[in-house]
């Protein structure tokens, strides 16, 4: 299992992915690779079985999420991003009240990465704009990402 945190705030504009840096890495055979600072994780399509067709990885994430100073008050939301493309299922949104308020927000996904593939996950700013304002960026805090080789 690798663990990946940020606790300090970083704001986040719309599409960007967050920061993180190796907690722990678990994983001595490199299906995980990370540097420290950018906010992309490798996993790696490496399989144990040579009939297997793909490697199984199980992600989460959880974080607190608040407004950014100037940003007009509406849902704000976290996603991991495949690749650069946000995967649904893993939306996690909030609503508050006012700039500053945080939230806690977490997701889940289960990624079945071909076999030979080497994709990128990420914690990205999904949030939707509110009305004819721009998408908001966000502040994040107290990130934690854990991915763990299943299968």
């Amino acid at each position: 299992m690798a663990l990946f945190n940020y606790p300090e705030e970083q704001t986040l504009p719309y599409g960007q992915a967050a920061l993180l840096n190796n907690t722990t890495c678990g994983c001595n055979k490199g299906y995980i690779s990370h540097m420290n600072g950018f906010g992309g994780i490798t996993i790696k399509g490496s399989v144990n079985n040579p009939c297997a067709e793909y490697a199984r990885y199980e992600a989460k994430y959880s974080a607190n999420i608040a407004l950014a100073e100037g940003a007009t008050v509406g849902e704000i939301a976290l996603a991991f991003s495949l690749n650069g493309e946000v995967v649904q299922d893993t939306v996690a949104v909030a609503t508050p009240a006012a700039v500053g308020d945080f939230w806690h927000v977490s997701g889940f996904e289960v990624f079945d990465i071909p076999k030979g593939c080497c994709p990128s996950i990420a914690v990205e700013n999904v949030s939707p704009s509110a009305g004819t304002t721009p998408n908001p960026s966000i502040v994040v805090r107290n990130l934690n990402v854990a991915v763990n080789r299943i299968a």
